[in-house]
């Protein structure tokens, strides 16, 4: 347990000096009893429809679960831990003792250090647990990664998932261990000078093994629609207090030093809209409230809305920029269907404007919705942003997972590495990638067949295909698994560019301003035109990257009279006055 300021948590067993109290909020139920071991014991209800049992003697590793109207037995929505899957009961647990901070002498890992490596714990190794993780971490630290970023851990249903069907936010999946290895691999991780991020879902369940419509359906509304059914209703006090104390229990429980909110534009929280305090702001303010005494805790949200405003010190670090993976695609794939479509047109335009302002879209028509996205953000620090050329939803999301080793050439990709890792962003690096691997990384789950066959056939309507690797079989999970120890040219490739990062970029990084954009294409068009330019200034120095991310040769335009620190460019060749096909060129120059 962390040695902060008290925090009480509502869901979950409390412990207290006559004993562990249950609770379970259930305002539509009739009855709630406690089924411990293989005892009941009746609980008494509240006005607001919280059910409490009396103190009781539970140990911990004592199962329990709740009985509903005499009739149905369903685990602890705020479970710390289950006893099988998800069905299953629930079982007494209090993490402790917390692993210890990180190793670094005098800070935690500053925020304009971060290196983020993103794992699927199920994936990343063959054994495909959190123990397995830990004889990984030495090979990221010398890749040059701060900080480990683990895909949702929830308790999911089955054997395996991709990450993002959760139903128990509070409970580490068996699959991948118990929360002893959990608190294990973070200490590890700690002990290595690597922080551990989280990434957590607070914008719905997933479809199978979530009771909480049986006994509270007022945690859900039909006035709010989401991709995954009717959304998550914020203006309930009750459904606010669970996912603040989930991040709250993560970072003062486990020690996790940073949480990843997925998917903030599908929450929608009627109490901000009459000009209370939004749900995303209420979370950040608790956590950093709670977090233990001299612990730099960061948070990052994901959200298509592009809001800036969320972005702060006292708020949200960072957003993932998808506006910036998006171009790159778009320009080493030329690939242009759904989403790809907003940045078809002028895709190097809109590279170079979000690496020197943040958003490509900042208040603009989205040309797939017709409708102005995003907020302004050329005001904002380049760290306040996240950069990747892959990740999870990226690949997961693709008919065949495949990564971008699969879909460009080998220059393109070097070019693209090289822009990516030595841009002033903070880079987030996908499991494998440092390796060039073209391991695919594909949807999976592990569902009942009813819901397995609803899965396979909405994954065929939304590709228009048949063929498609079938989710619900154990072999799609398996074809994900990376091989482990690979250091071939491509992580020693990554390995000097994070070194470079690291002793040139990084001491300038903090006080860094907003990026300027200068050459590029005319009228859209590449031939003919200069490369693009992007420089970032700082008191006593300037950082300047150009590229040119096209199959053509270009003029280079106005550039630094100074040797570059870094050239990504096809075998090697250097022009005079002509930039080749996919190469990138990175300075530093003092002022």
């Amino acid at each position: 347990m962390s040695d902060s300021t008290p925090f009480f948590y509502r869901f979950g067993p409390d412990f207290t000096s006559q004993g562990v109290v249950f609770r379970l909020w259930a305002p539509e139920a009739r009855q709630v009893d406690l089924k411990l071991s293989d005892q009941f014991h009746r609980m008494t209800r509240d006005a607001d429809g919280w059910y409490l049992s009396p103190p009781l003697a539970s140990p911990v590793g004592t199962p329990y679960s709740f009985l509903i109207n005499d009739d149905l037995l369903v685990p602890d929505p705020a479970s710390r831990r289950q006893s099988r899957d998800v069905h299953g009961p629930s079982v007494v647990y209090r993490p402790g003792p917390m692993p210890p901070p990180l190793a670094l002498p005098g800070h935690n890992h500053r925020w304009w250090e971060t290196v983020l490596y993103e794992v699927h714990t199920g994936t990343f190794t063959g054994d495909g647990t959190f123990a397995a993780v830990i004889p990984q971490l030495p090979r990221l630290t010398e890749l040059g990664v701060t900080a480990l970023e683990l895909l949702p851990v929830a308790d999911f249903p089955g054997r395996r998932n991709w990450g993002y069907d959760g139903v128990l936010p509070f409970a580490p999946d068996r699959a991948y261990g118990s929360p002893g290895d959990l608190l294990k691999l973070i200490g590890a991780a700690h002990a290595a000078d690597l922080a551990v991020w989280l990434d957590v879902v607070y914008n719905h369940f997933g479809p199978e093994g979530n009771y909480l419509h049986l006994y509270a359906p007022q945690f859900f509304s039909d006035r709010i629609e989401t991709p995954w059914g009717p959304g998550i209703d914020f203006s309930r006090p009750e459904v606010r207090r669970f996912f603040v104390e989930n991040g709250v229990y993560w970072i003062r429980e486990y020690g996790i030093d940073g949480l990843r909110l997925d998917a903030v534009h599908a929450i929608h929280d009627p109490a901000a809209a009459g000009g209370g305090v939004h749900i995303l702001n209420e979370i950040a303010a608790t956590i950093r409230r709670y977090s233990p005494k001299g612990k730099e805790v960061h948070l990052v949200l994901e959200n298509d809305k592009n809001q800036a405003s969320f972005l702060s010190p006292d708020l949200y670090n960072a957003q993932w920029n998808d506006d910036i993976h998006h171009a790159f695609h778009v320009l080493l794939t030329g690939e242009d269907f759904g989403y790809y479509g907003d940045y078809a047109k002028n895709p190097e335009q809109k590279l170079a404007r979000a690496l020197a302002e943040g958003f490509v879209y900042q208040g603009e028509l989205s040309p797939g919705t017709g409708l102005p996205r995003g907020e302004p953000s050329s005001h904002l620090s380049p760290t306040r942003f996240i950069s990747f050329l892959q990740n999870h939803d990226q690949i997961g999301n693709r008919a065949q997972g495949e990564r971008l080793a699969a879909l460009t050439s080998a220059d393109a990709l070097h070019a693209a590495v090289a822009l990516h890792l030595l841009a002033p962003q903070i880079p987030l690096i996908f499991m494998g990638e440092e390796t060039g691997t073209t391991r695919p990384f594909l949807f999976f789950c592990d569902f009942g067949e009813e819901l397995a066959e609803a899965v396979r056939a909405g994954r065929r309507r939304e590709f228009g295909l048949d063929g498609i690797p079938d989710p619900v079989d154990g072999d799609t999970a398996r074809r994900c698994v990376l091989p482990e120890g690979i250091k071939n040219k491509w992580f020693q490739r990554y390995r000097h560019l994070l070194d470079l990062r690291r002793t040139e970029l990084v001491p300038v990084l903090s006080r860094l301003r907003p990026g300027v954009v200068t050459g590029g294409t005319t009228g859209g068009k590449t031939r003919g035109s200069t490369v693009p330019r992007v420089t970032w200034d700082a008191p006593d120095s300037r950082w300047s990257i150009a590229f040119n991310l096209t199959s053509e040769r270009r003029r280079r335009g106005k550039l630094p009279n100074i040797d570059p620190l870094y050239v990504a460019t096809p075998d090697g060749r250097r022009e005079r006055n002509v930039f080749p096909p996919w190469t990138t060129m990175v300075w530093k120059e003092p002022l």
